[in-house]
């Protein structure tokens, strides 16, 4: 009984394999408590504290993670869990919970199901970025 899913946030991915457990949740093999940088570990939880954690008491999810900076890969990490759960529902519990559930995720943050299509646009000739020129100069 698992799904796998995957979250995305400009060049990071991370794809979460969620299954029937325990309540194990695991990425890149560490425990979600040891996430770095600190500051962003309740960006990580959100999914898990919208939802309660009883929600997550019966499924083992471990999540790998690469790409990107560190603050892309914990947006694309939260995204996967967020639809681990859904999809889990989806195929095994019932229509009904997976609506309930994606309704108090979507009402919380639209970036924790869809994914953010915004990607870093390429450098052109003739200036030193994507839109900056070089300055004109008469003498």
């Amino acid at each position: 009984w698992a799904v796998q899913v995957f979250g995305r946030k400009k060049t990071a991915t991370a794809v979460a394999l969620c299954k029937t457990g325990k309540g194990v949740l695991k990425l890149n093999g560490c425990p979600l408590d040891l996430v770095q940088p600190e500051i962003l570990r309740y960006k990580v939880y959100e999914p898990i504290l919208i939802l309660g954690k009883e929600r997550f008491a019966n499924l083992d999810i471990r999540i790998r993670v690469k790409g990107g900076g560190y603050t892309a890969q914990i947006y694309a990490v939260r995204q996967a869990l967020a639809r681990a759960v859904i999809a889990y529902h989806q195929k095994y519990v019932d229509e009904a919970s997976k609506a309930q559930l994606k309704k108090i995720l979507v009402d919380y943050d639209k970036s924790l199901l869809v994914m953010d299509p915004r990607r870093c646009e390429p450098k052109k000739f003739g200036g030193p970025g994507a839109r900056a020129r070089r300055q004109k100069s008469y003498r």
